[in-house]
């Protein structure tokens, strides 16, 4: 149980998050994806994780939280493949481990009166260097995500898949987690860095972000709150001059239920997170599935 559930876990992901922060009200990181266990590897080997992922949203808010765009609605699907590689090597007592996610997804755009659908990649995640501690129940896992501007992006468009900028994002987790079962808490801290869009000279500014999530493991079943914050910490800027009044900072709130059943050796979680506040972001429902295998 401990070798699947690691596996689904133990994430520093992207799969798509076509809403969410900074230019275009997009983001590389899909908030809120971490749940239990979120800083716990699996053994040494080398996994295939999958993602499914659904997105709506109704509203994009402006930086007060009110809607701001008439007949907004965005609905997106993504999945995502996730490669880890974990090593049998020490490096400062911790697990190295590696991972690289590949993402396809379509997202279909309204806005006041404007329409657009596409499908395509989305911008390919890649980190070299994970470590990984372990003490007890509790974990604790650090890495530097490079986000890799190679998804389906045209300036101008209403739907874009990719950024068309690279995000280094380092990534902070740590878990409490028994696969006997009993209390689970996870928390998974990230700061984005971005690069600028040389397409609209635009620069997205520095993003902070938290994936948390709170439950009990009854085995096979665990339930859970999971959820995530999100504040943007710096202002975007276009041209070199700020955004807005406000620099189109973003902030976001969202929370949700999610379950976990242990099928044989696969771990499938469920989960469904509604955000409740967002600022200078769409504002929607999001809805995960995920499982692995080893090779």
């Amino acid at each position: 149980m401990r070798l699947g559930l690691a596996l689904t876990s133990f994430c520093s992901i992207v799969c798509i998050s076509p809403a969410q922060a900074t230019e275009g009200g997009g983001g590389a990181y899909p908030n809120g994806i971490e749940t239990l266990a979120s800083a716990t590897i699996p053994p040494p080997g080398t996994y295939l994780i999958g993602y499914t992922n659904f997105y709506d949203a109704d509203r994009l808010n402006d930086g007060a939280g009110d809607s701001l765009v008439p007949d907004f609605d965005i609905d997106a699907a993504s999945q995502s493949l996730r490669f880890v590689h974990v090593t049998r090597t020490k490096i400062l007592g911790a697990t190295w481990a590696m991972h690289a996610i590949a993402t396809g997804a379509t997202l279909d755009v309204h806005a006041a009166g404007a329409h657009q659908s596409k499908t395509g990649l989305a911008d390919l995640v890649v980190d070299p260097l994970i470590l990984s501690w372990t003490k007890g129940p509790y974990q604790l896992t650090t890495g530097l995500d490079v986000i890799v501007p190679i998804g389906t992006y045209r300036a101008g468009d209403l739907a874009n898949i990719g950024r068309n900028y690279w995000t280094f994002e380092p990534i902070v987790a740590v878990s409490r987690f028994d696969p006997a079962g009993g209390l689970e808490a996870s928390a998974k801290m990230m700061v984005d860095f971005n690069t600028r869009n040389t397409a609209t000279d635009h620069k997205s500014g520095t993003e902070f972000h938290a994936d948390l999530a709170l439950g009990y493991n009854f085995n096979p079943i665990a339930i859970a709150a999971t959820g995530y914050v999100y504040k943007q910490l710096g202002d975007d800027t276009q041209n070199g001059a700020k955004v807005g009044t406000d620099g189109y900072r973003g902030s976001a709130f969202a929370v949700g239920p999610m379950v976990r059943y242990q099928l044989g050796q696969v771990p499938v979680f469920a989960q469904w997170q509604h955000e409740f506040h967002t600022e200078n972001r769409p504002q929607g429902d999001k809805f995960w599935l995920r499982a692995n295998v080893r090779f």
